[in-house]
């Protein structure tokens, strides 16, 4: 008996290069229409799109029908060197947990995707090195010296000055439970007094 792909019944195919960087955010090469029911089970809110190319209507049409907000950052693939500000503008979509669950990708999932997981990694305050290693084993073999160099240098001062006064944190487990959280900056807390 044949399945189809498209059934609720049927095998469920992730794009490709698919994982999850956290919970809540995901990352992938381009979704073709075999992998909408997949995409489905995510719930997602929203995605990412670093490509320059419009979206395909067929993928718009199924952004619309699953209410999906789509964020493009139109980076073209050869980008010497990756524009920093474009990069740091699709961070800050990526960082607010009102967009979450949220899928990152370009065409194949791996350099323009691979550095914006980087430069995440950055603001989440991971060591370099496992940064650099995140990226080379989602690249492959065609990891490029252009993108560790960019991640190495991009500089997160100015998302977390951007992001001063209001910090977005995760709280318990699951994106069910992730609360938007003020938190000002050089409060003290106040001193119990001795009697």
């Amino acid at each position: 008996m044949e399945t189809d792909d498209h059934d609720d019944g049927g095998v469920l195919v992730p794009p490709s290069n698919f994982s999850m960087v956290e919970d809540g955010i995901y990352r992938s090469g381009f979704p073709q229409p075999e992998n909408f029911s997949y995409l489905t089970t995510l719930n997602l809110r929203s995605i990412i799109y670093l490509c320059p190319e419009p979206y395909p209507e067929e993928n718009l049409r199924y952004l619309e029908a699953n209410n999906i907000k789509l964020f493009q950052f139109g980076i073209e693939g050869k980008t010497d060197p990756m524009p920093k500000d474009t990069v740091l503008d699709a961070l800050k979509v990526l960082v607010d947990v009102r967009n979450h669950p949220i899928l990152i990708h370009c065409k194949r999932g791996k350099h323009r995707t691979g550095c914006l997981v980087g430069c995440l990694r950055k603001v989440q305050s991971w060591c370099l090195s496992s940064v650099l290693e995140e990226y080379q084993k989602n690249a492959g073999v065609k990891w490029r010296q252009r993108d560790l160099k960019f991640i190495e240098t991009f500089d997160i001062v100015s998302l977390r000055q951007c992001l001063l006064s209001i910090m977005y944190r995760y709280h318990g487990y699951g994106f069910k439970r992730k609360r938007l959280v003020f938190e000002e900056e050089n409060v003290q807390k106040p001193q119990a007094a001795k009697v």
